[in-house]
């Protein structure tokens, strides 16, 4: 049988090991993700945004920078990591929605 001591152990190592898992997954998000869900978002809005292909493409990649850095930091103010990665991996499925129809309409929209 397990001592007081040890029980108490095993729960506090659980825990270490979430915390580290959850702070692996804010830097996932943080990181590769964020990056991802700009570029995915750059993509879609050079496709939406009025004005020549060059001028949208450059408003495009802008708003993407701001998109990136916003991600960032959601990625660390997010309840858990897991809240983090659902809730940027979700923006970035409707980016690609977005620019997947306007490729599929032939155009920019």
């Amino acid at each position: 049988m397990a001592s007081a001591h040890e029980t108490m152990q095993g729960h506090s190592g659980a825990r270490v090991w979430r915390r580290r898992g959850d702070a692996a997954l804010r830097l996932l998000a943080a990181l590769p993700l964020s990056y991802a869900v700009a570029s995915v978002w750059a993509m879609a809005l050079a496709r939406v945004l009025p004005g020549a292909l060059a001028e949208a493409t450059v408003a495009a990649t802008l708003i993407a920078f701001v998109i990136c850095a916003v991600a960032a930091m959601y990625a660390y103010a997010a309840r858990s990591g897991w809240r983090a990665v659902w809730v940027l991996s979700t923006a970035g499925m409707a980016a690609a929605l977005i620019a997947w129809l306007s490729i599929a309409a032939g155009s920019r929209l």
